[in-house]
This record gives structure tokens, sequence and C-alpha cells, in this order.
């Protein structure tokens, strides 16, 4: 009987010793880029264990999507994910707090955001530059910059959508006829490029928008919206010409219009706005570096 009696309890340790030497799932998080900066688009990339549950990802009491990344293969013993948080020169530069849950765990990691200087213009409006958008487009534009697609389009490096040098950078503030726009910044970046001189798809994706100024558009002028995938989208505002419909896919760099002077424009340019999860976000850095 004392035989059995130490015969289970060696066995009862025995698994006590292998539950202790069996590792806890790892939940892994990076955060990039390393430093950011207002304007930037942050990077969480979280690997898992557990295949059966997408990790959570929130910032500020939101939740972002969370997208595989890569091919899943199920008889990997990891899987990836990354959500996408932008950032933009309204934040309060600081500490932001990320809480990452999965493979039964939470974190809370710091990230300091740094601040950024932007450039102050003095802006005087009149006549058809002065002019308000109309429902139409604020409805259509808005409906636009929700849209997050489970699927990818984009891989590497965004391209110049033209080759006309840089007018106004992104993040810029603006007095306009003396007022400061207390929550305006330039969401975008404006390329000086010459009436008609093309305009290129930033990255691959789906013409989801296309308004024109004769049918209402009498601010943003004639418009294309690129939906390249993940809540990440292009709007490309005051076309001369457009050469593509709603439902197409274009690939990057494919001509898809030209530039021009509608709307609320004060002469012959492009405006590039990139969006994700429906803030503007500096393209400078998608152009610069792979966010794949």
């Amino acid at each position: 009987m004392f035989e059995v009696f130490k015969h289970n309890c060696a066995w009862a340790t025995t698994i006590a010793l292998m539950a202790l030497a069996e590792p806890l799932a790892a939940l892994e998080v990076q955060i990039l880029p390393n430093n950011p900066q207002l304007g930037d688009t942050i990077s969480v990339i979280v690997t898992t264990e557990d295949k059966e549950s997408q990790p959570t990802v929130t910032l500020e009491q939101k939740d972002y999507p969370v997208f595989a990344v890569g091919d899943r293969d199920r008889r990997e013993r990891t899987s990836r994910y990354r959500a996408l948080l932008p950032t933009s020169p309204l934040n309060q530069p600081g500490k932001l707090t990320i809480q990452v849950k999965g493979d039964g765990q939470a974190k809370n990691i710091g990230v300091w955001l740094k601040n950024r200087f932007f450039p102050t213009q003095r802006i005087t409006l009149t006549g058809k530059a002065s002019s308000s958008a109309t429902q139409l487009e604020l409805d259509r534009v808005a409906a636009f910059k929700e849209l997050v697609t489970a699927d990818k389009f984009w891989h590497g490096s965004f391209v110049r959508p033209n080759t006309g040098r840089i007018s106004t950078g992104f993040g810029v503030r603006r007095y306009y006829n003396g007022v400061f726009a207390q929550d305006y910044y330039h969401r975008g970046v404006d390329y000086a490029g010459g009436a008609g001189s093309a305009v290129m798809a930033p990255a691959a994706g789906y013409i989801k928008l296309v308004g024109r100024e004769a049918e209402g558009f009498r601010v943003h002028g004639n418009t294309i919206g690129i939906d390249h995938g993940q809540g990440v989208l292009s709007v490309l505002l005051h076309l001369q010409d457009i050469y593509v419909k709603e439902g197409d896919f274009v690939q990057a760099g494919q001509t898809i219009g030209t530039v021009g002077s509608t709307g609320a424009s004060t002469g012959s340019h492009l405006h590039w706005g990139l969006y994700v999860h429906g803030v503007s976000v500096d393209p400078v850095p998608w152009r610069l570096s792979d966010i794949d």
C-alpha cells in the first residue's frame, strides 16, 4: 500500500513538474516605428499561439481592427497579426498606452508620441476658392473614409502620385481670411504639377469613390478615392480628368487622371490625402518605408 502511495505521489510530482516546465502561451508585441511622431501611422504587430481567436488592440478606449499578417499556416506554432493606429497633428504628444490582449494575457505598452513642428499659413480665399461644400460631397466622402476592407491590396512602399514639387506639406495649420482654423490641419500633400500632368495611383486598390465638380463636388472638385484595404484609403482632389470608374482595380503607378484646378482651388495642383481608419495621416512615411 505504501509503495502504491509512493508511486502515485511520484507520478503527481512528475505531472506537476511537467506543467511547470510547459511554457506559457507567448504573447509578443512589436511597435513600429520605434519613435513615432505626430502624423505617423503606428503598426502594432502581435504574435500569438492561440489560432482560434484574434488578439485585440486598444488605444484610448478605442478598439482597432486587427488583421492576419501573411498566409496562415496551421502547421506553424504561432500566428502574426497587425493593427494600424493613426495619429494626427491634433493629438497631444506624450505617452500613449496601447493595450494588447491575446493568449489569455493582457499587455499595456507605453509609447512616446513625439511632438512635431507644423508651419502656419495665412490664406485669403475669394471667389470659387471660398465656396462651401455641398451635403452631397460631404456625405459621399464621409462614407468613403469609413471603409475597412479585410483584404490588403498594397505591397511595399507607396509611390508619388505626381512628379511635381511639393507645394504644401502635411499638417500645415492655417488662418483663413484672418481667422485661425482651430481643428484644421492640411490633410495631405499638395503637388504643384502642371495642368494636365499625369496623376498616378499611389498603391494598388479598388476605386471606391469618383466625384465630379459638375455633380456637386464644389470643394473637392473632381475626386478619386482608392481603397487600399484594411482601412487604408487615398483620396486625390482637384483633378482635371478622371480615367477610372468606381469598381475598377488599379495598380501602383497606374495613370488614373490628370492634375487640374477644380473645386475650391487657387491654381493647378494635386492634393493627395491618405487616411487610416478615417484619420488623415502623413503620407510621406508610407512612401519612404514599407508598411507591409
